[in-house]
């Protein structure tokens, strides 16, 4: 039964995981709150605070699973992508440590391992399924053949749907991290109120910006327009106004559009691949409003759908794991000269 340690860094959390025959024993991630006065993640504050948090964070993990460092069996570590900084620290560390072991090292591309988070719990989907990765910094649709086949059918062209998601929030004055507090109003706001574009993008490709620029419009004119207007519709004072008053149904509007934008898309590339087998991930998989679509959409179309329980489903070490897991019994191991990347293909 191989155990490994999996340490998670590509960004604000830093997290990490023990995992014993693909079995998730421990999944500890430490959160960063000094960005939310800055309204986003700044990077050399986040690499500062992973140089604080990362030997508390693995210590945890290990005594929380009741196993001690001579029983790794390897050690897995995000190598890719993310910010750069946030990446050195995870990715040193895990060097240092499986060297001094004598243990295997597991290289993981973070968006593979969101993709087989759908893998930790039971029910797990079969292959080959289709999975919708919707994060922060991506919007993917990924045929995954086996853990360790995986080909992107659909990205995104130019901004992610998480961005969408914050960037909307932040227009609102909605405090950071945005994209849960708009899923909250938007449970209680009426999604037919108002009405924003779909792109209109060939293919199974996605496009956010323009999404992006006519909310901008919409907000900055009050609602009354979603073109740019030189002339200012509205006051500043009209515009706090509307947005005040509006803001449970302008919050349940966009998501509605945004999640229509993804699963459009996805049905698609189930038509043309054929699969029925379908799974969401990454840090958008945790909004309400996608996840309820997704099962009417499942049961619509009699898809067999699935979504990692939600602590899988932000950045975390339980992902790294079992796509290191995964990659330990096929023999993916790097050796120590394998190099932290910003973006890496997979």
């Amino acid at each position: 039964m191989p155990t490994l340690l999996a340490i998670e860094s590509s960004c604000d959390e830093t997290s990490a995981a023990v995992c014993r025959d693909g079995k998730i024993l421990s999944n500890f991630i430490a959160n960063q709150k000094v960005h939310e006065q800055f309204g986003g993640v700044v990077p050399e504050l986040a690499s500062r605070a992973h140089l604080q948090n990362i030997v508390p964070v693995v210590d945890t993990a290990l005594k929380e699973a009741g196993v001690t460092m001579t029983e790794l069996d390897a050690i897995a570590f995000t190598q890719s992508p993310g910010l750069i900084g946030s990446l050195l620290v995870g990715g040193q560390f895990a060097k240092s440590l499986a060297l001094s072991l004598n243990i295997p090292l597991i290289a993981v591309h973070h968006m593979q391992a969101h993709v087989l988070a759908n893998l930790i719990d039971e029910p797990r989907p079969a292959f080959p399924f289709l999975c919708l990765t919707v994060s922060g910094g991506h919007t993917q649709i990924v045929v995954c053949e086996s853990p360790t086949q995986l080909r992107v059918i659909g990205e995104t062209i130019d901004d992610a749907a998480g961005e969408a998601f914050d960037k909307t929030a932040k227009m609102l004055g909605i405090p950071y991290p945005g994209g849960p507090l708009i899923d909250k109003y938007a449970q209680i706001g009426n999604p037919s109120r108002f009405h924003f574009p779909e792109p209109k993008i060939e293919g199974l490709n996605f496009s956010f910006s323009g999404l992006k620029t006519s909310i901008l419009y919409f907000l900055q004119n009050a609602g009354k327009s979603l073109q740019y207007k030189p002339d200012p519709i509205a006051t500043s004072a009209e515009r706090e106004s509307f947005i005040r008053e509006n803001l449970n149904d302008i919050c349940a509007s966009v998501q509605q559009r945004i999640v229509e934008i993804l699963l459009h898309k996805l049905k698609i590339a189930s038509l043309e691949t054929g699969i029925r087998e379908v799974c969401i991930a990454g840090g958008v998989s945790a909004n309400s409003g996608l996840r309820q679509a997704l099962k009417e959409y499942g049961e619509k179309y009699h898809w067999n759908t699935y979504i990692p329980a939600f602590q899988y489903c932000t950045d975390n070490a339980g992902m790294i794991a079992i796509t290191g897991y995964y990659k330990l019994l096929a023999g993916e191991f790097s050796d120590l000269s394998v190099r932290s990347e910003a973006r890496a293909q997979w």
